[in-house]
């Protein structure tokens, strides 16, 4: 096939809409001289309507693109408000954001860089109940969610429609991109059937992500999604996008449906629930581990008290972080000493057996889901392990608000 051929190689997924305006055409003049778009390919980028789940790290450059683009209707999901943590990577938000629900800085901001465009803003987090009505009413799909319990609701949702899904992610300075269509290659369950186990992927807030990173890859979803809505190029179906911004890197992996898929495959039940609900991973909404109730905890201010009378003479004990090296650079709690959540899996917390010696062992993470998993492991051992409530931020939240938080 030639590039002549290349730039017609599916049917388009948006129709074409009104005539455009001599402002139109004086603004998005770019597009009308290129090759496969031209003024039917911007007449369908205006009538398309486009889903964008998170307004984050990549959800931030797929939304200003798809706006600068001209696409009709963007629909942007996310539950979140803007963090001083997020001006790093999280470019359609600025300082005077901080504190905003992250929908209305992106509208604002959108309506400032293309006031043609209509921004609907849904400031709730994607349920079973809600995600099909929602993915129904749009041509595309895009994916820029940072947790697994999301991603599994979309790509479900998505394939069970029928609705192209554009994924992303990133992690510290790798990431993959794809498409995901159910009926014409793999839809996200058939290459990735589960979620990996609870703990074992740290998210951006605690194995940190180079900003650049997700500008390089939120682009990336952004080219195909323009692809797919005017039918030009070849979309990223059945093959897996990968990037090492270290070595700077692209390469592509082939990918192909499953027939034995559980949401897209021949024999899948149309009445099962979306997402991970009832598959008992293990994972609370944001994708962390969940919480184990029934082991030893101690509150924050519990741990100053049992500080405070240590200093003066009483039980001894040692506070164990379990976070990584990169995160203790930020912040610590006073008297701890570091042993990471992967240390104590791989010698199985024989070297915090070794420094407790018959004493109690409290132990901390960023905010409890790491901390849970270590404690289990520790007193599996014979250890007396004591899971510190919360974490980090709750130390900083309750005892020392002086300290940064990440």
């Amino acid at each position: 096939m030639d590039a002549v051929d290349r730039t017609r190689a599916r049917m388009p997924l948006a129709p074409v809409g009104e005539e455009l305006s001599p402002t139109d055409r004086t603004r998005f003049a770019r597009h009308l001289l290129l090759p496969g778009v031209g003024d039917a390919g911007q007449r369908r980028l205006r009538a398309a309507r486009v889903l964008v789940v998170g307004a984050g790290g990549l959800g931030s450059p797929i939304l200003l693109y798809l706006a600068a683009a001209g696409v009709g209707r963007i629909t942007v999901v996310d539950d979140d408000s803007v963090d001083a943590t997020n001006l790093q990577r999280q470019v359609v938000h600025g300082t005077a954001d901080v504190g905003r629900p992250k929908v209305d800085s992106a509208v604002d901001a959108l309506a400032a860089l293309a006031p043609g465009v209509t921004v609907v803003p849904v400031s709730e987090r994607l349920t079973g109940a809600t995600v099909l009505d929602l993915v129904a009413d749009h041509d595309v799909v895009v994916d820029g969610a940072d947790n697994f319990p999301t991603r599994y609701l979309v790509g479900d949702a998505c394939a069970r429609l029928g609705v192209p899904h554009v994924w992303g992610s990133v992690y510290q300075h790798d990431a993959q991109v794809s498409v995901w269509w159910a009926g014409e290659g793999p839809c996200y369950r058939c290459v990735f059937p589960n979620p990996p186990p609870p703990g074992s992927v740290p998210s951006c807030s605690t194995g940190g992500v180079l900003g650049a990173s997700c500008g390089a890859v939120g682009s990336v979803m952004a080219e195909e999604v323009v692809k797919l809505l005017v039918g030009v190029g070849e979309p990223l179906v059945g093959r897996l996008l990968l990037h090492d911004a270290w070595r700077q890197e692209w390469s592509t992996l082939p990918v192909a449906a499953d027939p034995g898929c559980v949401v897209c495959g021949a024999g899948a039940d149309p009445r099962r629930p979306l997402g991970l609900e009832g598959e008992g991973h293990g994972m609370d909404e944001n994708g962390s581990a969940a919480a184990e109730s029934t082991l030893p905890s101690i509150s924050v201010s519990g741990l100053a008290r049992r500080l405070a009378d240590r200093a003066e003479g009483g039980d001894d004990f040692v506070l164990v972080d379990v976070r990584e090296p990169g995160e203790r650079e930020v912040v610590t709690i006073p008297g701890s000493f570091a042993v990471p959540l992967g240390q104590v899996r791989q010698d199985e917390g024989a070297s915090v057996a070794k420094a407790a010696d018959g004493i109690p062992a409290l132990v901390y993470c960023k905010s409890g889901a790491r901390s849970v998993e270590a404690v289990r492991l520790l007193r599996s051992r014979g250890v007396d392990a004591v899971d510190v409530t919360g974490g980090v931020l709750a130390w900083i939240d309750e005892v020392d608000p002086s300290l940064p938080a990440y």
